[in-house]
């Protein structure tokens, strides 16, 4: 998953598990160089927006919520502005294949088979960790297959919609 922090130039990418309702963060890579990190546990608290960061170092919470298609991230006194850069994953088992970006649950399907759709058009909503992500068509052409349907769960990887020319 893809991530832009306001004022930065640099495009972060994280691979993400999520085991017993929580997301661990196992690898960070900036501008497409892997970073080693230490591992990082994310949970929620209830249904309020806090979440918590657990490190080996201790955990913290973070406020975070999304507010028109941005995330804010309050975290020690700081505040961070975060853009989710969702233009799908290409599957490497079927050309043209989008895929998910993480576990969830499909929350609505916009297309059909045989529907031409363009660059950039929403495809699916799926809804991992209590939050929205939409899977964005990455180039103007025909949905060959849909592969899910409302309230189907996914893994991560698993190829969501498939795209022709």
């Amino acid at each position: 998953m893809d991530w832009e922090i306001a004022d930065l130039e640099d495009k972060f990418s994280v691979d993400l598990t999520e085991r017993e309702g929580k997301v661990t963060i196992s690898s960070v890579s900036v501008n497409g160089i892997t970073d080693e990190c230490p591992e990082i546990r994310i949970s929620q608290v209830g249904k309020n927006p806090t979440i918590i960061l657990e490190t080996e170092s201790g955990s913290r919470p973070a406020l975070v919520m999304k507010i028109d298609g941005k995330w804010w991230i309050h975290l020690e006194g700081e505040v961070y502005v975060v853009n989710e850069v969702e233009k799908g994953g290409k599957s490497s088992e079927s050309a043209g294949g989008l895929s998910a970006p993480m576990p969830g649950t499909i929350l609505e399907v916009m297309v059909k088979e045989g529907q031409r759709v363009r660059e950039g058009q929403p495809l699916m909503t799926m809804e991992a960790m209590k939050m929205e992500h939409r899977i964005i068509s990455p180039k103007s052409g025909e949905v060959i297959s849909v592969n899910f349907n409302k309230g189907d769960r996914v893994d991560m990887g698993s190829t969501l919609v498939e795209l022709g020319d």
